[in-house]
């Protein structure tokens, strides 16, 4: 049996935004019971993009697209780009 090195994740390299946007876009649509279609109805976008964002599909949807989409979830855009941890930390402190 080999060992692998454990991958370091570059947190701010682009590839890593963008999964971290896609997951966080799924994990708050599902959070409000919406399905993508539901989305794309209270967004100026078309349900493609929405399946190609949360697929990670498409790495190159702007500030623009995030804030609407974020704004029809009820949420702050910032959360978007935030990953567990740093969510749990970020709740932690609101809650004190």
């Amino acid at each position: 049996m080999t060992k692998t090195k454990a991958r370091k994740v570059n947190r701010n390299s682009e590839i890593y935004i963008y999964e971290l946007v896609s997951q966080n876009v799924k994990k708050y649509r599902m959070m409000r019971g919406l399905t993508q279609s539901q989305l794309a109805d209270l967004v100026p976008y078309s349900y493609s993009t929405i399946i190609s964002i949360e697929g990670n599909y498409r790495n190159n949807f702007s500030l623009a697209v995030i804030g609407s989409i974020a704004k029809a979830l009820n949420i702050k855009m910032y959360l978007l780009f935030m990953d567990e941890d740093e969510t749990k930390d970020f709740l932690e402190k609101q809650n004190k």
